[in-house]
This record gives structure tokens, C-alpha cells and sequence, in this order.
């Protein structure tokens, strides 16, 4: 497979961002432009999200035997959070 190059132009302060991102990380812009272009597309493809997966590994959803306001109520944070 052939690469190919398109040129993109960016605000400044975006640019300052990816310069700084890339410095952060030690990579190359274009390496950065490519995955977050290659994110993108793939979301608008129905790539499933983080939710999507926890959802289907059964990490998400309701606790049998539990309060029915076990979330809201702050009875049930006594002793959490250190206040």
C-alpha cells in the first residue's frame, strides 16, 4: 500500500497544541494528525465506544439486591471520601 500526503492547515493555537502534544508524547505531528483522523473515522463508522464495550462485558447495569437509591442516596457514602 502507497502513502499519500495532503496538506492541512491549522489555527495557530492548534498547531501550538499539537507541537507541544507531540513533544509530550515523543512523536512526530504527522503521527498524531494520523491517529486522531484515523479516531474520527472510525467513529463516524460505528466503531463501538467505551461504553459500548463495557455494556457488553457486563460491566454496566443494575445490582440485584441492592437499594434502589444506592447512587443517590449520601446515607450509603458514609465513610467515603474522607469527610
Amino acid at each position: 500500500m502507497r502513502d499519500h500526503r495532503i496538506t492541512v492547515r491549522l489555527s495557530a493555537e492548534t498547531r501550538r497544541k499539537l507541537k507541544a502534544a507531540a513533544r509530550r508524547r515523543g512523536r512526530r505531528e504527522s503521527d498524531l494528525v494520523r491517529d486522531a483522523v484515523e479516531l474520527r473515522l472510525a467513529e463516524e463508522a460505528g466503531s463501538p465506544s467505551a461504553y459500548e464495550y463495557a455494556k457488553k462485558a457486563g460491566l454496566i447495569g443494575a445490582v440485584k439486591g441492592a437499594p434502589r437509591d444506592l447512587s443517590t442516596n449520601a446515607n450509603y457514602f458514609d465513610g467515603f471520601g474522607g469527610t
